[in-house]
């Protein structure tokens, strides 16, 4: 039996790792990557996101051989600022450019040109938006990711449990809870006060899906309890709790989060 439990264990670990790469990589504020091709070179980039450094955000692209030169254009998003443009400085093996320092949930819309005397290269067809945060301390980001991490894990563990019709589902099913209220609850709200500057943007103040999603899914596992409180055999309530957290996960981590908006002042002049 030790065994078995391992193996579903193991088993509930990966689907954990898998659906949290999955949102990570699919999210807004993974960097874009990619290659162009310049004068018969390959230049491999990344290109940043989010920013949550008390200064410009730095935009760099390896390029060691000193012969590539680029401009990058950028302006507010949703904002009536033409766009500027700047050249980028090659330092030490990487050509550099960087974003005027916004406030939190200010975001940033760029795009880059490369040439190299002759031909030149737009690296991505439509700009990159760039989200700046505030800094969000160690010691409340930490547990939050620890958490939420573990939320998800007992969570998926729970549904294998329920699956299997074992004698852990209520136990289980209150672990899962626990580690959803105080990471996501108690510990989200905290962090994105640092990061945003505001506690709670989803219903009814926002449209924020990382808040909405996380009480959506904490409702589902308190109603899993309440169910198997009363009846030990109403698993499926847990099995629905934990595949409504499963799904949730794979919503892209920040989708419709917070955002200053520059288009509710009137333009210069008007």
């Amino acid at each position: 039996m030790k065994k078995y439990n391992v193996v579903l264990w193991i088993a509930a670990v990966i689907i954990t790792l898998a659906s949290a790469i999955y949102q990570r990589s699919t999210g807004p504020t993974y960097p874009v990557s990619g290659k162009a091709e310049l004068g018969g070179n390959t230049i491999k980039y990344k290109l940043i996101r989010t920013y949550g450094g008390p200064d410009n955000a730095e935009i760099s692209i390896k390029e060691p051989t000193g012969k590539i030169s680029g401009t990058m254009r950028f302006k507010r998003f949703k904002s009536f600022d033409e766009w500027s443009e700047v050249s980028m400085v090659n330092m030490g093996g990487k050509i550099v450019a960087y974003i005027p320092h916004q406030p939190p949930a200010g975001k940033v819309e760029y795009q880059i040109t490369l040439t190299d005397g002759i031909n030149s290269v737009q690296l991505t067809e439509e700009p990159i938006i760039i989200r700046f945060k505030g800094h969000v301390p160690a010691a409340a980001l930490i547990p939050h990711i620890i958490l939420m991490f573990l939320a998800m894990l007992f969570a998926t563990r729970t549904g294998i449990e329920a699956i299997i019709k074992g004698d852990r589902t209520l136990s289980l099913s209150i672990y899962t809870t626990v580690f959803l209220l105080i990471g996501g609850l108690i510990l989200g709200p905290i962090v994105q006060k640092y990061a945003f500057g505001a506690y709670w943007t989803g219903w009814p103040l926002g449209t924020d899906l990382t808040d909405n999603k996380t009480a959506v899914a904490f409702l589902a596992w308190v109603l899993a309890i309440y169910m198997l409180w009363k009846n030990r055999e109403k698993r499926g309530w847990a099995l629905a709790a934990a595949i409504i957290l499963l799904l949730i996960y794979l919503i892209p981590h920040s989708m419709m989060g917070s955002e200053i908006d520059h288009t509710i002042q009137p333009p210069p002049g008007n």
